[in-house]
């Protein structure tokens, strides 16, 4: 149906033996803070919660320990997509492009005809994207506007459109400054990484069913 990539979370030996440090102290200029990106604070707790979020779905699943199993990182992961979101939103700006929320109502609808049911894409997205049930209109919302950008940039599915892709994703990540608390890793701009973490969220985007593709 979709095509996506598993993407493997490998930790060094010195980060794992330095986390619990890490964590007790939390980010000595931000404390409490997991990012600030674009001067705005994320919050250890708003990725904390998320992560409970995830977790008690999950475990409510028939392939809770494969889930549990396949997410072991959780933490850095739903911090990573709440810096991608801030990002991605930047980049729409620059780009000049919106959502409305009637055409995440509506991509969020053909979705669920195509797959079965509202159920289905939810356990879909928890399985693919590691996103609790409350997180699903996000993240068709950042989906939409990663496909509205490449329209903007004219960015087909070729190396040429991937690097302008890539490009215009940088500048706003560089134009958030962003600052992680090292108890996640560190954010690498021209790589849009957080540490070893790196979600293919430009090239993989999920291609769902839309309308009011021109909307606002």
């Amino acid at each position: 149906m979709h095509r996506r990539r598993r993407t493997a979370l490998i930790l060094s030996a010195a980060l794992l033996c330095a986390a619990p440090l890490i964590a007790a102290c939390g980010s000595d200029a931000h404390p409490g803070a997991a990012a600030i990106v674009g001067g705005e604070r994320i919050e250890v707790a708003t990725v904390q919660a998320q992560v409970k979020d995830s977790r008690t779905a999950q475990a409510k699943s028939a392939q809770a320990a494969q889930l549990i199993k396949d997410s072991g990182q959780l933490g850095r992961a739903k911090l990573y997509y709440l810096i991608v979101d801030k990002v991605v939103q930047r980049a729409a700006d620059d780009a000049g492009v919106k959502v409305s929320r009637k055409e995440i109502q509506d991509s969020r609808a053909a979705l669920e005809k195509q797959v079965g049911g509202e159920e289905k894409v939810a356990a879909m997205y928890l399985q693919q994207r590691g996103a609790a049930p409350g997180e699903v209109d996000g993240v068709v919302r950042r989906d939409l506007l990663v496909n509205k950008i490449a329209m903007a940039l004219g960015a087909g599915n070729n190396p040429e459109g991937q690097q302008k892709l890539n490009q215009a994703y940088t500048a706003a990540a560089k134009a958030l400054h962003i600052e992680v608390n090292p108890r996640y890793g560190a954010w690498n701009d021209q790589k849009l990484e957080l540490g070893d973490y790196k979600a293919p969220w430009i090239t993989q985007v999920t291609k769902q069913p839309q309308s009011g593709e021109a909307g606002a």
